[in-house]
Parts: C-alpha cells; sequence; structure tokens
C-alpha cells in the first residue's frame, strides 16, 4: 500500500522535472522586457486583436492572443514576490504599466480612426466580469508558471495565452475610451485587473510550491506586509466577480423561468402571443397578444401562470396588438377596421388550427390505447386490460385553482399480486418514455 501511495505521489511530482533555476529566472527576466520587438510585437497584436472585435471575428482574436507577449510581465510579478527579488518586481510592474498604456493607445487610435464603431457580442462579453472570469485566469496562470518552471514546456503557453484572455479586455477598454463609453472602458479594464492579479498569484503560489530560491534578505515584518498587501489586493479583485457571477446566475433563472411562462401563455382564449421581450437584468417581462381581446379574467390568469413560474407581476406587462398601435404611434385613437379584422381572422385560424390538433388527438386516443395494450403484453402477459385517456388535475396556489397541462392516463387491468412493485415502476417509466410525456398518471387495477 505505501509503495502505491509513493507511486501515485511520483506521478504528480512536479520537481522530477524542474528545469535549473537560473534558467527558470532568465526565462522570467527575459519575458518582461518591453522594448523593441516585444513592443512591436505587442503593438501589432492589439492592432489584430482590436480589428478582430471590430469586425466580431472569433478566429482573429485567437491569433491576436497567440502572439500576445503581455503574459511575460504578469508571471514576472508573481515570480519576484515569491521569491522576494524586489528589484525584479519593480521592473515588472513598470514594464506592465508600460504595456498598458501602449495597448490602450494603440486600440484607442484604431477604434478612433475606424468607421465601424458598433459594439459587437465579441465586445461586449468583456464588458461584464463574473468568478469564473477569476477561476479561468487562476487555473490559465497555474498552467503557464508550471510550463516555464518545466523542462517540457510543450505547447502550454500558447493555450494560456488564449484562455486567459488579456488581449481583448485591454482592447475593449480602448473601445471605450475612443467612442467615450466608459461602461465599457471600467467594466474592460476590471476583466483585465483580474486576469492580471490572478495569473501573477498563480505564479507566486507555484514558484512558493517549487522552493524556487529567495533572492534577497527580507526580514520577518517586510514579508508579513508584503501578505496583507496581497490579501487586499485579491479580496479587492475577487469580490465584486463574486457579485455579478451570481447576478449572472439570477438572470439565467429568471430567463428559463419567463420562457417557461410565455409557452404555458401563448395562446389564450382566441387570442395569440404576437410579441414577447425579457429583460433579465431588470426582472421584466413585456407580452403582445393580438386577437379578440383579452378580459380582465383572463388577463388575472395569466398573472397566476407568472406567479407559479416565479415572475413578478408587478414587472409583468400585457398589451394588446391595437394598444400597442396606440401607444407607440399617438397619432389615432382606434386601429383600422382592416387590422382588427386580420387580427381576428389569424385568431380564428389558429383557433381553428387548434381545434383540428385536438380532434386528431381524440381520434387517436383509441387507436393508442390498443397499441399499448399490444406492446405491454408482448412483455407482461399477465396485464389482461388497458384504458388510455388525456385529463388535467387541479391544485390550489394563493386561494385560487391552477390547472395543469393535459396529461395521459392510463389504468392497466391485471390479476392481483400478479407484478412485483419493481415491474410497475419499469412500466411508468416505458409509459413516459412511449409517450413522451414527462407527466404521465399510470394505475393498476388488481381484480381479484
Amino acid at each position: 500500500m505505501e509503495k502505491q501511495v509513493q507511486k501515485l505521489v511520483s506521478i504528480f511530482n512536479l520537481r522530477s522535472e524542474l528545469e535549473n533555476y537560473e534558467t527558470i529566472h532568465a526565462e522570467i527576466e527575459k519575458g518582461i522586457q518591453f522594448r523593441g520587438t516585444n513592443l512591436w510585437i505587442l503593438m501589432f497584436a492589439i492592432v489584430v486583436a482590436s480589428v478582430g472585435l471590430n469586425m466580431n471575428s472569433t478566429a482573429v482574436i485567437i491569433g491576436a492572443m497567440l502572439i500576445s507577449p503581455l503574459m511575460g510581465p504578469i508571471n514576472g510579478v508573481g515570480y519576484s514576490l515569491a521569491t522576494y527579488d524586489f528589484h525584479l518586481f519593480r521592473r515588472s510592474v513598470k514594464n506592465l504599466m508600460y504595456a498598458v498604456v501602449v495597448s490602450l493607445l494603440t486600440s484607442s487610435l484604431y477604434f478612433f480612426l475606424s468607421p465601424i464603431n458598433e459594439a459587437h457580442s465579441e465586445l461586449l462579453a468583456r464588458t461584464s466580469p463574473t468568478i469564473y472570469d477569476v477561476l479561468i485566469a487562476l487555473f490559465g496562470g497555474l498552467a503557464g508558471i508550471v510550463a516555464i518552471s518545466s523542462k517540457l514546456k510543450g505547447n502550454v503557453i500558447p493555450g494560456v495565452a488564449i484562455a486567459t484572455a488579456l488581449m481583448p479586455p485591454i482592447c475593449t477598454a480602448g473601445y471605450g475610451l475612443a467612442t467615450l463609453q466608459f461602461n465599457f472602458f471600467f467594466g474592460a479594464l476590471y476583466l483585465f485587473a483580474i486576469n492580471t492579479v490572478f495569473i501573477a498569484f498563480a505564479s507566486l503560489v507555484v514558484s512558493q510550491y517549487l522552493k524556487l530560491p529567495i533572492r534577497s534578505i527580507v526580514d520577518p515584518d517586510r514579508k508579513k506586509q508584503v501578505n496583507q498587501a496581497l490579501t487586499v489586493i485579491i479580496l479587492i479583485t475577487a469580490v465584486p466577480s463574486i457579485y455579478f457571477g451570481y447576478q449572472l446566475v439570477q438572470n439565467e433563472n429568471f430567463s428559463q423561468n419567463a420562457e417557461h411562462f410565455i409557452n404555458q401563455v401563448s395562446v389564450v382564449e382566441g387570442n395569440y402571443l404576437q410579441k414577447s421581450n425579457i429583460n433579465p437584468s431588470n426582472k421584466n417581462v413585456d407580452l403582445v397578444y393580438s386577437g379578440y381581446g383579452l378580459s380582465e379574467r383572463r388577463i388575472d390568469s395569466i398573472r397566476q401562470v407568472a406567479l407559479f413560474n416565479k415572475i413578478d407581476t408587478s414587472k409583468l406587462k400585457i398589451r394588446q396588438g391595437f394598444e400597442v398601435s396606440f401607444v407607440q404611434e399617438n397619432t389615432r385613437r382606434y386601429q383600422s377596421e382592416t387590422e382588427i379584422l386580420n387580427n381576428r381572422l389569424n385568431a380564428t385560424t389558429f383557433a381553428l388550427k387548434q381545434s383540428e390538433n385536438r380532434i386528431d388527438s381524440i381520434r387517436n386516443i383509441h387507436a393508442l390505447g390498443e397499441e399499448l395494450l399490444a406492446e405491454i403484453k408482448a412483455l407482461y402477459p399477465q396485464i389482461k386490460g388497458c384504458s388510455y385517456t388525456e385529463t388535467y388535475s387541479y391544485f390550489t396556489q394563493k386561494d385560487s385553482v391552477v390547472r395543469s397541462n393535459r396529461a395521459p392516463l392510463v389504468i392497466f387491468s391485471l390479476p392481483r399480486n400478479s407484478l412485483r412493485t419493481a415491474d410497475k415502476n419499469k412500466i411508468e417509466e416505458w409509459l413516459k418514455s412511449r409517450l413522451r410525456k414527462q407527466e404521465v398518471f399510470t394505475y393498476f387495477d388488481e381484480t381479484r
């Protein structure tokens, strides 16, 4: 057992492939420089990334991230703090600030000169960082520093450059600066700060774990000050992202509930849903109906369904097609008779189709019951009969009665104790799969 544990530990051992300490130091030192070649490569990469964001091209953005040298000084910050090399730390911070300023100026100049200033999805995605961005930066940074300190570097560094996405947020900040949209500027700059802090933190943690040699004499008080400053910076960076992550989850839950609610109220007593709009950030749902017109009783029933789907009815707006026209145009009091007739004709056509579908469904009930009996008897010969229909269930919700969707009702006739409970459960699951319904009422009539 002890040998197996040792073998397992050796598999995950990083020190067995550790590069020479001086080689690691030299590689970190080389990566923090931003002049000459590195500076020009950075500027070219910024322009390429800006073009990719401008044209909403993911492939171009990935290409820019591959050639970006921004990872160097960030790794230098973490490594220098872990080894208490404050001279290297100052150089790393200085070069990082220099790189950020050059990147902002380059991207701002590009977007200022670009004739296309519309914010596409790739730009918008860089303005709302969450806790998930913290995790990406942290684990991407861990992969990066492990690769730098290992003899077997492979192709990890380009992958880390893509995963941590340092280029797009700094370019998005430049876009916000060029177009004076400061919500873009600060949101993207915050995302860049998250990536920077947690990549550097990952570099620090791995450097300390690998016990890379300390390069200066530091008294305990200075160490304590450094650790306290790091803790404060990490908390300031991470805490807002947790809140944004929580908001993201809440918005996703609201969108799912709203979609389910809209599917339930798409047709209401001769009226069909013409348009719907969901605003997750404000928790608003806007419904526009066309048809004969909604009575107050029907509007109340729609609100009851909204409550059942956890939607605040005070933020639910229900309008009818002619009301939308009245509010938007505000130039006439009533719709033209042609529009009203068209709405009624559309609603009538839709209702006829719904009725035809219901009639077809009723006609198929007899045949479906026979099919179910024939199929189940092949597996369980003891079942003698089958009854099939479709029904509704009713339940109370806040002093009102709510009706569920129509669900199949299947009754099997069989001798007493001829089926085990496990077999009955299998039959119930089979019916749900066979009828493609999540809810099926199944009963077993066991005669003597």
